[in-house]
This record gives C-alpha cells, sequence and structure tokens, in this order.
C-alpha cells in the first residue's frame, strides 16, 4: 500500500486497536486470472500479546498471529495452503470532507480513511478440535467486544454438526502497511475545523475518525498513548 510520508502512523497502539475494532478483513490472496478476495472473521489469538514486545527496533508485528476462518465451500480456501502468502485487510474509520468544512478559498473535496495491511503466511488448521477451538474463541471475542456476552455452551453440538464446512487457518505477520488519512497536511485550526464536523456527525464512523484525530498533537503527530478507537460499527 501506498502510504504518503503525512499518513504514515508507525505507533503499534495505533495499528493495532483499527485490527482489533475492525475484525471483519479482506483476505487477498494471489491467484490466475484475478487474485481471490474474501470478507472473513479474524481475531488476535485468545490470551496473545499483540503485537509481540519488538528487540532491537524491530517492528513488533512481525511474528505475531491471527486466527480466521472461511467456508470450506469457498474456492479461495481450496487455493489456501500451508505457506501461501496473502494480504489482510482491515478498513477502520471513514468520512467524506467537504470544502465546507475548511472555510477557506480555494478548496478541493476529500475522504479522510484509515487501513492497515497486514502481509503473512497462512499455516492451515486441519484439526476438528483445533477449528472448533477457533470458533469457539472468535465468538468468545466478537460477544466480548460487539455483542451480549452470550454463552455457546449449549450450542456446541450445533457448533460441532457444522464444523466440515469451516476451514480455519493461523496467519504469521510478516509486514504490516498503515495509513492513517486525517488531515494531517492541513493547518492546525483547519484540522480542528474536520474534527469537529466529524464529532457532531449522526454516522458512527466519522464520529470515530474525530476521536482518532483528537489523539493527533499540535503538529499532526500521533499520540504515543493507546487510540480508544471508539464505538463497533453501526
Amino acid at each position: 500500500m501506498f502510504v504518503p510520508s503525512d499518513y504514515q502512523v508507525d505507533n503499534a497502539a495505533w495499528r493495532a486497536e483499527i485490527i482489533r475494532q475492525n475484525p471483519l478483513a479482506l483476505m487477498v490472496t494471489s491467484a490466475e486470472p484475478v487474485p481471490w478476495a474474501t470478507h472473513l472473521p479474524v481475531i488476535v489469538p485468545p490470551g496473545a500479546e499483540f503485537p509481540a514486545r519488538a528487540t532491537n527496533g524491530a517492528d513488533p508485528f512481525v511474528g505475531s498471529t491471527l486466527l480466521g476462518h472461511l467456508n470450506r465451500a469457498n474456492p479461495h480456501f481450496a487455493a489456501l495452503s500451508t505457506g501461501t502468502h496473502s494480504i489482510l485487510v482491515f478498513g477502520g474509520p471513514h468520512g467524506y470532507v467537504s470544502p465546507t468544512v475548511y472555510g477557506t478559498t480555494p478548496a478541493a473535496p476529500t475522504w479522510n480513511f484509515t487501513a492497515v495491511h497486514v502481509h503473512g503466511t497462512v499455516r492451515m488448521i486441519d484439526d476438528a478440535e483445533q477449528t472448533l477451538d477457533v470458533v469457539r474463541a472468535t465468538v468468545a471475542t466478537y460477544e466480548g467486544t460487539f455483542g451480549t456476552n452470550w454463552d455457546a455452551t449449549g450450542s456446541l453440538d450445533y457448533f460441532r454438526r457444522i464444523l466440515p464446512g469451516v476451514g480455519a487457518f493461523e496467519f504469521r505477520i510478516d509486514r504490516v502497511d498503515a495509513m492513517f488519512k486525517l488531515s494531517q497536511d492541513q493547518k492546525p485550526e483547519t484540522r480542528r475545523r474536520v474534527t469537529r464536523s466529524f464529532a457532531g456527525s449522526a454516522v458512527s464512523s466519522h464520529r470515530q475518525l474525530a476521536k482518532l484525530m483528537d489523539r493527533l498533537d499540535q503538529d499532526g503527530t500521533p499520540q504515543e498513548a493507546t487510540v480508544p478507537v471508539g464505538e463497533a460499527a453501526e
């Protein structure tokens, strides 16, 4: 992903929060005549430190893992095998910026957005119990973040019946590209205008953008603290 220098964010916490808060990833895998692309649920393994603590200035995401699954009937699944390189695309909050918000002329409209591209290799999970573990962990993660902490115990027999149709995998991260386009190229007052406009919007992703923009320093540099990305998407 091409990321202009104004929109590069090296802070691992910012990137990790986009992944955690927007876990319906787009998996892209090379194929002929066109790549495979599938939207699928992805989670951080339960209890894992994400990203891992890096040493010697290395990218802390490298070597970290994610878990995902997709329908075995999907031809994309047949294109996957242990060692297959793929990209997981996580789209975060985004919103259109009208020139009327800037209060200056001339001006041009734009789109503020956040995106994280995770490059890595797949390890297929063939064992039925391990596959069930991925499904249960996915349910527990999503219920804890987006749901009502539903207890899946009473549905485990049903899970086992549908398990033959589930293809689970572990994704080992090799590289992470992130773009946070949050009006860093604008003057601080203009950026504040955009932030106020998003904060007052009825659209949840706009309000999430405003929270991110509030975490920028005066010069547009991301603050070091973990970013509260905000509410789950509507």
